[in-house]
Protein backbone atom coordinates (compact mmCIF):
# COMPACT_ATOMS: atom_id res chain seq x y z
CA UNK A 1 0.00 0.00 0.00
CA UNK A 2 1.30 3.48 -1.15
CA UNK A 3 2.71 5.52 2.17
CA UNK A 4 -0.19 8.04 1.46
CA UNK A 5 -2.76 5.72 2.03
CA UNK A 6 -1.64 4.73 5.07
CA UNK A 7 -1.18 8.04 6.01
CA UNK A 8 -4.84 8.76 5.14
CA UNK A 9 -5.72 5.90 7.04
CA UNK A 10 -4.33 7.26 10.56
CA UNK A 11 -5.39 10.84 9.27
CA UNK A 12 -9.37 9.77 9.41
CA UNK A 13 -8.61 8.16 12.59
CA UNK A 14 -6.81 10.92 14.41
CA UNK A 15 -9.25 13.38 13.24
CA UNK A 16 -12.08 11.31 14.43
CA UNK A 17 -13.95 11.41 10.48
CA UNK A 18 -13.79 7.30 10.20
CA UNK A 19 -15.78 5.59 13.70
CA UNK A 20 -16.01 2.34 14.94
CA UNK A 21 -18.96 1.28 16.64
CA UNK A 22 -22.96 0.85 15.42
CA UNK A 23 -24.57 3.28 13.00
CA UNK A 24 -27.54 3.50 11.24
CA UNK A 25 -26.51 5.01 7.84
CA UNK A 26 -29.23 6.56 6.00
CA UNK A 27 -29.85 3.53 3.96
CA UNK A 28 -31.12 2.14 6.98
CA UNK A 29 -28.30 -0.16 7.22
CA UNK A 30 -26.77 -1.37 10.68
CA UNK A 31 -23.19 -0.44 10.08
CA UNK A 32 -19.76 -1.33 12.75
CA UNK A 33 -17.91 2.06 10.79
CA UNK A 34 -19.22 5.37 9.83
CA UNK A 35 -16.81 8.05 7.74
CA UNK A 36 -17.98 11.65 7.92
CA UNK A 37 -15.88 14.36 5.90
CA UNK A 38 -17.53 16.88 8.10
CA UNK A 39 -15.31 16.21 10.84
CA UNK A 40 -12.55 17.87 8.99
CA UNK A 41 -13.01 21.65 10.53
CA UNK A 42 -8.76 23.00 11.29
CA UNK A 43 -7.09 24.60 8.33
CA UNK A 44 -4.32 22.18 9.28
CA UNK A 45 -7.09 19.24 8.58
CA UNK A 46 -8.07 20.52 5.42
CA UNK A 47 -4.76 21.18 3.86
CA UNK A 48 -3.54 17.79 4.75
CA UNK A 49 -6.97 16.35 3.38
CA UNK A 50 -6.74 18.08 -0.06
CA UNK A 51 -3.16 16.91 -0.02
CA UNK A 52 -4.49 13.31 0.29
CA UNK A 53 -6.90 13.64 -2.38
CA UNK A 54 -4.28 15.63 -4.73
CA UNK A 55 -2.18 12.35 -4.49
CA UNK A 56 -5.42 10.16 -5.36
CA UNK A 57 -6.18 12.11 -8.42
CA UNK A 58 -2.32 12.44 -9.58
CA UNK A 59 -2.35 8.47 -9.34
CA UNK A 60 -6.22 8.14 -10.95
CA UNK A 61 -6.33 10.70 -13.47
CA UNK A 62 -3.18 12.66 -14.15
CA UNK A 63 -3.24 16.14 -13.73
CA UNK A 64 -4.75 16.70 -17.50
CA UNK A 65 -8.17 17.91 -17.16
CA UNK A 66 -9.39 21.31 -16.17
CA UNK A 67 -12.16 21.76 -13.44
CA UNK A 68 -12.61 19.98 -10.05
CA UNK A 69 -15.90 19.92 -9.19
CA UNK A 70 -17.63 19.47 -5.67
CA UNK A 71 -21.02 19.07 -5.18
CA UNK A 72 -22.55 21.37 -3.23
CA UNK A 73 -22.42 21.14 0.32
CA UNK A 74 -19.39 19.23 1.55
CA UNK A 75 -17.88 18.99 -1.81
CA UNK A 76 -17.17 23.11 -2.23
CA UNK A 77 -14.19 22.79 0.95
CA UNK A 78 -13.32 19.82 -0.46
CA UNK A 79 -12.62 21.28 -4.31
CA UNK A 80 -11.29 24.55 -2.62
CA UNK A 81 -8.50 22.42 -0.36
CA UNK A 82 -7.74 20.34 -3.55
CA UNK A 83 -7.26 22.35 -6.12
CA UNK A 84 -4.66 24.55 -3.47
CA UNK A 85 -2.84 21.22 -3.03
CA UNK A 86 -2.66 20.48 -6.70
CA UNK A 87 -0.88 23.50 -6.75
CA UNK A 88 1.28 23.14 -4.47
CA UNK A 89 2.56 19.81 -4.83
CA UNK A 90 2.35 20.00 -8.83
CA UNK A 91 2.36 23.23 -9.94
CA UNK A 92 -0.73 23.12 -11.98
CA UNK A 93 -3.85 25.42 -12.10
CA UNK A 94 -6.59 23.61 -11.45
CA UNK A 95 -10.27 25.75 -11.61
CA UNK A 96 -12.56 24.83 -8.76
CA UNK A 97 -16.43 25.08 -8.99
CA UNK A 98 -19.51 23.72 -6.88
CA UNK A 99 -23.03 23.94 -7.21
CA UNK A 100 -25.75 25.99 -5.23
CA UNK A 101 -28.75 24.15 -3.78
CA UNK A 102 -30.83 26.98 -5.60
CA UNK A 103 -29.98 29.46 -8.24
CA UNK A 104 -29.01 32.95 -7.65
CA UNK A 105 -30.65 35.44 -9.14
CA UNK A 106 -28.71 38.46 -8.59
CA UNK A 107 -24.91 39.69 -8.55
CA UNK A 108 -22.85 36.61 -9.25
CA UNK A 109 -26.13 35.18 -11.15
CA UNK A 110 -26.52 31.27 -11.74
CA UNK A 111 -26.30 27.93 -10.36
CA UNK A 112 -22.71 27.39 -10.06
CA UNK A 113 -20.12 29.07 -7.53
CA UNK A 114 -16.35 29.47 -8.20
CA UNK A 115 -15.52 29.07 -12.14
CA UNK A 116 -18.36 28.77 -14.71
CA UNK A 117 -17.64 25.34 -16.84
CA UNK A 118 -17.42 26.22 -20.69
CA UNK A 119 -17.64 23.68 -23.99
CA UNK A 120 -14.54 21.48 -24.12
CA UNK A 121 -13.43 21.48 -20.49
CA UNK A 122 -11.97 18.14 -18.67
CA UNK A 123 -13.75 17.64 -15.08
CA UNK A 124 -13.01 15.58 -12.38
CA UNK A 125 -15.79 15.12 -9.72
CA UNK A 126 -14.62 15.27 -5.58
CA UNK A 127 -17.08 13.96 -3.26
CA UNK A 128 -16.10 12.16 0.09
CA UNK A 129 -17.84 9.18 -0.14
CA UNK A 130 -20.59 7.58 -2.06
CA UNK A 131 -22.76 4.63 -0.52
CA UNK A 132 -25.50 4.30 -3.24
CA UNK A 133 -24.47 6.86 -6.03
CA UNK A 134 -27.81 9.08 -5.71
CA UNK A 135 -25.51 12.06 -5.11
CA UNK A 136 -23.97 11.45 -8.70
CA UNK A 137 -27.76 11.03 -9.86
CA UNK A 138 -28.18 14.88 -9.19
CA UNK A 139 -24.54 16.12 -9.71
CA UNK A 140 -24.27 14.49 -13.01
CA UNK A 141 -27.55 16.21 -14.86
CA UNK A 142 -26.56 19.56 -13.38
CA UNK A 143 -22.97 19.64 -14.84
CA UNK A 144 -24.16 18.29 -18.24
CA UNK A 145 -26.39 20.92 -18.13
CA UNK A 146 -23.72 23.97 -17.80
CA UNK A 147 -21.42 23.56 -21.16
CA UNK A 148 -20.46 20.18 -23.35
CA UNK A 149 -17.78 19.21 -20.94
CA UNK A 150 -15.87 15.68 -20.31
CA UNK A 151 -16.06 14.10 -17.23
CA UNK A 152 -12.85 12.43 -16.56
CA UNK A 153 -13.83 10.30 -13.03
CA UNK A 154 -14.69 10.85 -9.58
CA UNK A 155 -12.66 10.79 -6.49
CA UNK A 156 -13.83 10.32 -3.39
CA UNK A 157 -12.08 9.17 -0.05
CA UNK A 158 -12.89 5.86 1.19
CA UNK A 159 -14.59 3.66 -0.80
CA UNK A 160 -17.29 1.47 1.46
CA UNK A 161 -17.21 -1.40 -0.97
CA UNK A 162 -20.86 -2.40 -0.65
CA UNK A 163 -23.63 -2.76 -2.42
CA UNK A 164 -25.17 0.56 -4.31
CA UNK A 165 -28.57 0.07 -6.05
CA UNK A 166 -27.82 -3.46 -7.49
CA UNK A 167 -25.07 -6.06 -5.89
CA UNK A 168 -22.20 -4.18 -7.65
CA UNK A 169 -20.69 -1.04 -5.46
CA UNK A 170 -21.56 2.29 -6.01
CA UNK A 171 -18.13 3.15 -7.77
CA UNK A 172 -18.88 0.31 -10.15
CA UNK A 173 -22.49 1.62 -10.82
CA UNK A 174 -21.50 4.73 -11.75
CA UNK A 175 -18.78 3.43 -14.24
CA UNK A 176 -21.55 1.20 -15.89
CA UNK A 177 -24.18 3.88 -15.75
CA UNK A 178 -22.10 7.17 -16.70
CA UNK A 179 -18.95 6.00 -18.58
CA UNK A 180 -16.09 7.42 -16.11
CA UNK A 181 -14.01 6.02 -13.63
CA UNK A 182 -15.06 6.40 -9.79
CA UNK A 183 -12.01 5.96 -7.69
CA UNK A 184 -11.34 6.49 -4.15
CA UNK A 185 -7.87 7.58 -2.12
CA UNK A 186 -8.77 4.06 0.17
CA UNK A 187 -11.01 1.62 0.27
CA UNK A 188 -12.44 -0.79 3.19
CA UNK A 189 -10.16 -3.68 3.04
CA UNK A 190 -7.20 -1.52 2.79
CA UNK A 191 -8.72 0.07 5.94
CA UNK A 192 -9.40 -2.97 7.88
CA UNK A 193 -5.79 -4.52 6.60
CA UNK A 194 -3.89 -2.03 7.98
CA UNK A 195 -5.99 -1.42 11.53
CA UNK A 196 -6.59 -4.98 12.17
CA UNK A 197 -5.05 -5.66 15.94
CA UNK A 198 -1.95 -2.64 15.00
CA UNK A 199 -2.05 -0.37 17.74
CA UNK A 200 -1.97 2.60 17.00
CA UNK A 201 -2.36 6.04 19.40
CA UNK A 202 -1.98 3.26 22.00
CA UNK A 203 -5.03 1.95 20.88
CA UNK A 204 -6.15 -0.88 18.78
CA UNK A 205 -9.32 -0.10 16.37
CA UNK A 206 -10.10 -2.86 15.06
CA UNK A 207 -9.90 -5.82 17.51
CA UNK A 208 -10.98 -9.38 16.66
CA UNK A 209 -14.90 -8.51 18.03
CA UNK A 210 -14.72 -5.65 15.22
CA UNK A 211 -13.70 -7.59 12.58
CA UNK A 212 -15.93 -10.26 12.72
CA UNK A 213 -18.78 -7.42 12.86
CA UNK A 214 -17.00 -5.48 10.02
CA UNK A 215 -16.76 -9.25 7.84
CA UNK A 216 -20.66 -9.83 8.80
CA UNK A 217 -21.77 -6.51 7.32
CA UNK A 218 -19.54 -7.56 4.28
CA UNK A 219 -21.38 -10.77 4.17
CA UNK A 220 -24.73 -8.95 3.91
CA UNK A 221 -23.91 -5.50 2.55
CA UNK A 222 -20.71 -6.18 0.49
CA UNK A 223 -20.58 -5.70 -3.15
CA UNK A 224 -19.96 -8.53 -5.83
Amino acid sequence: MEQYKQEFIEFMVECQVLKFGEFTLKSGRKSPFFMNAGGYVTGTQLLKLGEYYAKAIHDNYGLDFDVLFGPAYKGIPLSVATTMAISKLYGKDIRYCSNRKEVKDHGDTGILLGSKLKDGDRVVIIEDVTTSGKSIEETYPIIKAQADVEIKGLIVSLNRMEKGQTDKSALCEIKEKYGFDANAIVNMQEVVEYLYNKPFNGQIYIDDTLKAAIDAYYEQYGAK
